[in-house]
């Protein structure tokens, strides 16, 4: 079984890897958590401190929701910018051998034993080399394709290696 398909990465791509990234790891979950938290510290204690207080919380609360999507938001335009290659369109062939991805001369072949993990959301498909390098494919993009590969990925890498919907 042969799959191919054209992949062109956008900037809102690269935020929602990085947004998926950061808020499945620790410190993602923990910002959220501290923020919903100090948030409720400024509910709970308003009226019962001075309103100073009451503010400076719930500016922590909100400082410590916000910020890192912001960054986030910064850190995937700044990518987008700074890597001429991410501007070019990637062509993938998923085959019995692996995964191979060209863009334009450049060819980069990723065997199945070779692949760290892939997961899927309703949004994107990453395609993990290492713990924290994945090739992204947006489902908007590969959404006739997705099928096949899915097929392809559950004979080729262990349960633990996929989560794919």
């Amino acid at each position: 079984m042969n799959t191919q398909a054209t992949i062109q990465i956008t900037e809102k791509d690269m935020f929602r890897f990085n947004l998926h990234h950061a808020y499945t790891g620790f410190q993602g979950i923990f910002a959220t958590i501290i923020g919903i938290l100090v948030l409720v510290v400024a509910a709970v204690t308003c009226g019962k401190v001075e309103v100073t207080y009451t503010i400076l919380y719930a500016l922590f609360g909100v400082l410590f929701l916000v910020y890192t999507p912001a960054a986030l938001k910064m850190r995937s335009k700044r990518q987008m910018l700074m890597t001429p290659v991410l501007k070019e369109p990637m062509h993938y062939t998923f085959d019995e051998a692996g995964v191979h991805v060209a863009i334009g001369e450049q060819q980069a072949d990723l065997e199945w034993k070779m692949i760290y993990r892939m997961v899927s959301n309703k949004k994107q498909m990453l395609i993990y080399s290492t713990r924290v390098n994945a090739y992204i494919l947006p489902m908007e993009q590969i959404a006739e394709q997705y099928p096949a590969v899915k097929a392809l990925a559950e004979e080729k890498l262990e349960s633990f290696r996929r989560k794919l919907r």
